[in-house]
């Protein structure tokens, strides 16, 4: 049976209304959450973007689930100072904490003023990044050339067992690449074909551990107010992965989504009023082999949706 999580968008609501929701969350019975790590929003109407690894320490302090996030060794965060920041927070919460790693989107790393690598460049990056934060993770020095430099680099204070390393992955290209490095894959909501194919790709990859899923959805008590939500907060979000990937900043998504459509929404958001229709949507995800399934509602308001979801939503998928 699915597990059923909480996502924190730290791009859609400030920082500390955000801690809020997640402890709510918690309280009312979620088992678990994700937080995404942005820089910048993806639309001036979100409007947000705290720092996500102070958030983490304050949010990890202040419950006893885990809490996992994605993480990108790009421009903004070089490899030995992203396994820096992952190992304390392991080392001060055991067993409650892992990272899933990407290849990185313009709109977050285009800040540092570095050039953005093209996408194979930027998977290339990441595979050295990754084998540089297992070696750090698991008490190496490390020093090498290359892609990633690094220059005498140890950890003086590690967790007992290195995080989870997930791979954060859309296609089934990237879900077959990572299989030979990743504990685990997460992606993100898309036609049921699409992730079968992604589901295959990692597991006949060798892909290990569990297989997440991050769901987009909006609810609300009428499907005229849901839409609404879902089309305010939503509609920079409904891109192609690539053009998503290099798109620099929120103007320009903002721009770009003067010509999105409420069809196109309703592809990569899932919408409705009616519970029993996301009840189904779910079961179909869980179906497809993922355990792990972290809900985004995608409105700003997070109260009515976690206290609804965790009465009439998270029981269907409780274990016996």
């Amino acid at each position: 049976m699915a597990r059923l999580g909480f996502h924190a968008s730290h791009e859609q609501i400030p920082p500390r209304q955000l801690l809020a929701d997640v402890r709510h969350a918690e309280h009312a019975g979620f088992p678990m959450a994700m937080c995404s790590d942005h820089v910048a929003p993806w639309s001036r109407r979100q409007g947000h973007s705290g720092n996500t690894w102070t958030w983490l320490g304050a949010a990890l302090a202040t419950t006893e689930f885990p809490i996992g996030t994605l993480a990108i060794p790009g421009h903004r965060y070089h490899p030995a100072v992203l396994a820096h920041q992952l190992a304390t927070l392991a080392q001060m919460f055991p067993g409650r904490v892992w990272a899933a790693l990407g290849s990185g989107e313009a709109l977050n790393e285009h800040i540092t003023g570095q050039p953005w690598p093209a996408k194979g460049q930027r998977v290339s990056h990441l595979e050295d990044a990754v084998g540089v934060m297992r070696s750090l993770l698991t008490g190496d020095e490390v020093s090498q050339d290359g892609a990633v430099t690094v220059d005498r680099a140890r950890l003086w204070d590690r967790p007992h067992d290195p995080p989870p390393l997930l791979a954060a992955a859309i296609s089934p290209e990237s879900a077959a690449r990572a299989a030979a490095w990743a504990d685990g894959l997460i992606t993100v909501v898309q036609p049921a074909g699409v992730l079968r194919e992604v589901v295959s790709a990692y597991r006949d990859g060798g892909g290990r551990g569990p297989l997440a899923l991050q769901v987009h959805l909006s609810w609300a008590p009428t499907h005229q107010e849901a839409e609404e939500i879902a089309w305010d907060q939503w509609r920079s979000n409904v891109f192609p992965a690539q053009v998503a990937a290099d798109t620099e900043t929120t103007a320009e998504f903002d721009a770009l989504a003067e010509s999105v459509t409420l069809e196109q929404v309703h592809e990569s958001v899932r919408v409705s009023e009616d519970l029993g229709r996301h009840r189904e949507w779910i079961a179909e995800y869980a179906d497809l082999g993922f355990g792990d399934i972290y809900l985004h509602h995608v409105g700003q308001d997070q109260l009515t949706f976690i206290e609804t979801f965790a009465e009439q939503v998270l029981p269907m998928f409780e274990d016996d």
